[in-house]
C-alpha cells in the first residue's frame, strides 16, 4: 500500500528555506508518508480536505488521494506561517 509522495513547487521552495538542523527530520517524515499517510500524531484541518503533521516548530500541510494512491504535499513551513 505505497502512496506516490508529490511535492508542489511552492512547498520545494519552502522546503529549501527549512534550516538544516530541521530539514533531515522533515524529510525522514515525507519519506514515512509513503508507507503510512495517516501516521500517528496527524490531523486533518477543519473545513480543509488536507491534513497536518507536525515536525518540531513546522508543519507539513498535505492531500491525499486514496484513490490514486498519492500524498500531495502543499506546504511546509514554520507553524507562524503554514496558516496563512
Amino acid at each position: 500500500m505505497n502512496y506516490q509522495v508529490i511535492l508542489k513547487r511552492s512547498a520545494e521552495h519552502e522546503l529549501d528555506r527549512v534550516p538544516g538542523h530541521v530539514f533531515d527530520r522533515v524529510k525522514r517524515k515525507l519519506l514515512t508518508l509513503e508507507h503510512n499517510p495517516r501516521p500517528v500524531g496527524v490531523q486533518k484541518l477543519q473545513g480543509h480536505d488536507a491534513y497536518r503533521l507536525r515536525v518540531g516548530d513546522y508543519r507539513i500541510l498535505y492531500l491525499i488521494d486514496d484513490a490514486s494512491k498519492r500524498v500531495e504535499i502543499i506546504s511546509v513551513a514554520h507553524r507562524r506561517e503554514a496558516y496563512r
